[in-house]
């Protein structure tokens, strides 16, 4: 008997990777951490790493603001302001 794979801890993002989207995690200089989550033609959520946030709890972040995006149509961008 075959275990089922558990689900992804972030599915929002891993349903934009499924689908062609990427996401951008890292320094945008002057910021020291930002993840940036987009496809071809959307930019659906670009975050800036709090002080004192862990790499997991700012794509838990991520994620949450990529499910607002594909439920409510709201993007969210705090590079851009």
């Amino acid at each position: 008997m075959s275990k089922k794979a558990p689900p992804p801890p972030w599915p929002n993002l891993q349903h934009l990777i499924d689908n062609g989207g990427n996401v951008s995690l890292g320094a945008l200089r002057p910021i020291r951490c930002a993840a940036v989550a987009a496809d071809a033609h959307t930019m659906y959520a670009a975050l800036v790493g709090r002080n004192g946030e862990s790499v997991v709890d700012l794509l838990t972040r991520l994620d949450a603001a990529l499910e607002t995006a594909f439920t409510q149509d709201i993007y969210t961008d705090e590079i851009n302001g």
